[in-house]
């Protein structure tokens, strides 16, 4: 095993390991509401009430997981769990803060593939999917608010929506070079993406222990090969094989968030490989969007209708559900296993990364870029939502207007927006 790297020593001491997997199990039994909510539901726990961590190690926790590809709240909840427990505590807090939302969206998985014909069930999606365009839409509108202040950020928003829309250029390729512009900008004397202050801890970029990354990787490679090798040999290469390579290359290129990586998960599960529609990629979404834990489970349901619809098809000589199951773990196994191996390595030199400018520049490129991938995002859905066969929906459109204006105006919960649009759907199906 990787030994485990003691916790630091801070103030206040740490809890006894047992409060704090209650603690996690929790955690991840009520963490709707997106990174944002998460991440404001541990700063109200563990800084404010628990008084587990302080103030300026949760905001330096944050800011290296900002960095990192991935879903940041379940990677905050990691390094805060390997601050106070080590290896042990980082296991606990990543795992717990998934297992719910998983167990929960395994089940609606499965009713979605056995049951989705069924007339309730489709008019229940039908309600839903425009709530998700509209959260699309406001996340896009609140994250270029934000984000594209001056005219470099929005080009570069710009450019990777044309990029992905009009060219069809790869995801990981337009975030890599998106990262490129921010560190060459200030070699050619733009500023636009430098930090706006100073890091008052900055320092000069360090390399990491060779020999402990070294470890690392190894472990790393080898908890990766073992599982993924053990399906291929016991359920076959197909789609097996295809799910594995897909979802851990777009773990190390998650940068943004669920809502970033989609457009290239989407364009590889429906034109690529045919595991689903871009109905159910909405559906998927919706489904995420309900359940606690990191809205990039939505990725779960892509791998659960992967294993399915061979195994309906005869295509493997395996129970659909069997597959199914098999397919939407793997698929989890690996979206995660990457974020454990960026945790350990790179938290002991977390105030490094944090006060590093280039690294900042980086960020800051990249998270204009997510700007215009969220856009491809909310036209590739807005298309198939709002505008079926090329005609629009009226009621789909006014569902979706609705929507927005429950979320920007009147602030209300995704979860809440999407369990209403749900009992109109049930509604629709008894009266429509």
């Amino acid at each position: 095993m990787v030994t485990s790297d003691p916790a630091p020593s801070s103030s206040p001491q740490p809890p006894p390991f047992r409060a704090a997997l209650g603690y996690w199990l929790k955690l991840g039994c009520v963490s709707f509401g997106g990174a944002a909510g998460q991440i404001a539901m541990m700063q109200a726990d563990l800084v404010d009430r628990l008084k587990w961590i302080d103030q300026r190690r949760y905001l330096e926790a944050l800011n290296f997981c900002m960095l990192l590809p991935g879903p940041e709240a379940q990677q905050l909840a990691t390094f805060i769990g390997w601050r106070l427990h080590g290896l042990k505590g980082a296991l606990a807090a990543g795992i717990l803060f998934i297992v719910p939302g998983f167990a929960v969206l395994m089940l609606l998985s499965w009713i979605a593939a056995a049951y989705g014909e069924l007339p309730v069930v489709e008019r229940i999606f039908y309600a839903v999917q425009p709530s998700v365009v509209a959260i699309i839409a406001a996340a896009l509108y609140r994250m270029g608010r934000k984000t594209l202040r001056g005219w470099s950020p929005a080009l570069l928003a710009l450019a990777a929506f044309l990029a992905l829309y009009a060219l069809g250029l790869p995801f990981p390729a337009v975030i890599m070079a998106s990262g490129l512009i921010g560190w060459l900008a200030p070699r050619v004397g733009l500023r636009s993406f430098d930090p706006a202050e100073p890091h008052p801890q900055a320092h000069r970029l360090e390399a990491l222990d060779p020999g402990r990354l070294a470890r690392l990787v190894g472990w790393f490679l080898l908890f990766l090969s073992v599982p993924v090798g053990l399906v291929l040999a016991v359920l076959g290469a197909d789609p097996f094989l295809d799910i594995a390579i897909l979802f851990t290359t777009a773990a190390f290129v998650t940068f943004g968030g669920a809502y970033a990586v989609l457009p290239y998960v989407a364009d590889a599960a429906v034109q690529t490989y045919a595991w689903v529609t871009p109905a159910q990629m909405v559906q998927g979404l919706a489904l995420a969007e309900t359940t606690p834990g990191p809205t990039i489970l939505v990725t779960q349901f892509v791998g659960f209708l992967a294993g399915w619809t061979p195994a309906t098809d005869g295509a493997v000589a395996i129970d659909p559900l069997l597959a199914g199951v098999a397919a939407a773990s793997l698929t989890v196994y690996c979206m995660f296993l990457p974020g454990f191996f960026f945790i350990l390595a790179g938290a002991p030199v977390v105030e490094r990364l944090n006060g590093n400018p280039a690294i900042a520049r980086v960020l800051a490129a990249i998270t204009a870029a997510v700007v215009g991938v969220m856009a491809n995002l909310g036209v590739f859905f807005g298309r198939e939502v709002l505008v079926p066969d090329g005609a629009p929906d009226p009621m789909a459109i006014g569902l979706a207007i609705a929507a927005l204006v429950a979320l920007l105006r009147f602030d209300l919960a995704v979860h809440w927006l999407v369990l209403a649009a749900a009992l109109l759907g049930v509604g629709l199906a008894a009266f429509g």
